[in-house]
């Protein structure tokens, strides 16, 4: 077991996405000082400085264009005029707590970009969020590999400053009910911890199955996350 630091900052998870665009992330980074967002392949996330800026509007539709549709994750912001909401669904932010006992998991491999189809794949078929072919990318992912087939994986997202996401978290249904889920967070738990990282995690509101799952192993929600298509104004 690795101890995780006693007195943990959680500011940069109020807007995780930009710190992550302006840190570890940045290599990923497209846009300016108000907007970023991951390269296409790699994320559809996108990251604000602040909603209280007025220009951030301006920026969002010089980085997506006219009547485009924009994902905002993480804040509810009112829409200027000729902006109009498309879809919206609510999710819980989860992150560890001290009762995160994290291990290695001796049967899950590596994952890399030669399991990028067998990665797709397993996405479409459980749908945990979204997956892009460089997704992988962005931090450690792992995964049960069984009679050549892969049935279970998870991995490392957004890295905001101090913090790793598990996410894409994955387990074909004929092999569920076998703890394949908890062991393989717990495994990324503890290479995010040996990082000197602590662990964060989202998951949908209506997953109750998901949420409960999460805080036996010992993860806590620490906040409710709005999701909010939005479409920017028409070409003039």
């Amino acid at each position: 077991m690795i101890t995780p630091p006693l007195d943990v900052d959680t500011s940069a998870l109020d807007n995780p996405a930009w710190s992550a665009l302006t840190g570890a992330h940045a290599r990923f980074s497209i846009g300016g000082d108000r907007v970023k967002r991951y390269q296409d392949d790699v994320s559809p996330f996108l990251g604000v400085s602040s909603w209280e800026d007025p220009l951030v509007w301006s920026a969002l539709i010089d980085m997506h264009g006219p009547a485009a549709t924009v994902t905002i994750a993480g804040a509810d912001p009112a829409l200027p005029d000729g902006w109009s909401e498309v879809w919206r669904g609510a999710g819980v932010q989860m992150i560890e707590t001290d009762r995160v006992i994290t291990e290695r998991f001796d049967e899950a491999v590596e994952l890399g970009a030669e399991h990028v189809a067998e990665m797709l794949a397993i996405v479409e078929r459980n749908a945990p969020g979204p997956f892009l072919p460089r997704t992988h990318e962005l931090g450690r992912y792992i995964g049960v590999i069984r009679e050549g087939r892969l049935v279970a994986m998870a991995g490392e997202r957004l890295r905001p400053a101090g913090w790793t996401e598990i996410s894409a978290v994955s387990v074909d249904e004929s092999h569920r009910r076998q703890g394949l889920a908890s062991r393989l967070v717990l495994d990324v738990a503890h290479g995010i911890r040996a990082r000197g990282d602590r662990a964060f995690l989202h998951a949908a509101e209506t997953n109750t199955g998901a949420v409960a799952a999460y805080e036996r192993i010992g993860f806590e929600v620490r906040t409710r996350v709005p999701f909010i298509s939005v479409r920017t104004p028409g070409a003039v």
